[in-house]
């Protein structure tokens, strides 16, 4: 079975209506990035992050996936499919795929601000208990903190995500500039012959020696047309 290999950014939760991460004018949600993506805005503000984060995942309940996050999942039929994604939201897992990497954590969950990998400290909110309320803390005694890769702080999941890359037989890149590292660095990964396409609806500045193949479309209607190009080989 041919293993297909997804790296999703945010123009793949654009058509839910979510906004994940940062946009051109360094802005998420009308917050700048430094005061609530940040280690620094932490620090300075736990309780602004706190409710940030708590507005954002109450968004992130009533999101719902779209076509795009559904049809990757139903390729799972035909393919082995492992999606890596740079998007904090669940909505790859809520549209049915089973093997999702997070690179930038997991808006869900909450975490140790000391150890945030510590997994006897990171726990999953459901939908209808999904605030923390500023100050409370942790098994270990620190703050509970947003289970995000804050900017500027490391990314342990791009180990495994390279791993992942490697195994390719197919390399997907969806809504993602190719410009956020480590995450873009992945195309580096990919077997020599290993066909790569990219769907984005605009112009991408991407290395061209790569021989990608680019579908000008949306996440959903790229996929469709990726489906389609895969079933006719």
């Amino acid at each position: 079975m041919k293993k297909i290999v997804f790296l999703t950014g945010a123009g793949m939760s654009v058509e839910s209506g979510f906004k994940t991460f940062r946009g051109s004018d360094g802005l998420w949600e009308n917050y700048p990035v430094s005061q609530i993506a940040t280690h620094e805005g932490w620090l300075a503000d736990p309780q602004l992050v706190t409710e940030f984060y708590n507005m954002l995942r109450k968004k992130l309940y009533a999101a719902e996936p779209c076509k795009g996050h559904r049809l990757i999942a139903e390729m799972e039929k035909d393919y082995e499919v492992l999606v890596i994604t740079q998007n904090v939201d669940n909505l790859h897992e809520k549209g049915g795929s089973t093997k999702v990497c997070h690179l930038h954590g997991e808006l869900s969950k909450v975490c140790s601000s000391i150890s945030p990998y510590d997994s006897r400290y990171i726990r999953e909110l459901p939908e209808d208990d999904c605030e923390v309320i500023p100050g409370t803390k942790a098994g270990d005694g620190s703050l509970l903190r947003p289970f995000i890769v804050f900017f500027n702080e490391s990314v342990p999941m791009i180990e495994v995500a390279a791993e992942w890359v490697q195994q390719a037989d197919v390399f997907v890149i969806i809504g993602t500039s190719l410009n956020v590292y480590p995450a873009a660095g992945l195309t580096m990964y990919v077997r020599p012959g290993t066909p790569i396409y990219l769907i984005d609806p605009n112009d991408v500045n991407y290395n061209r020696s790569l021989g990608i193949t680019h579908i000008k479309k949306g996440a959903s209607e790229g996929v469709e047309e990726l489906i389609k190009i895969l079933s006719a080989e």
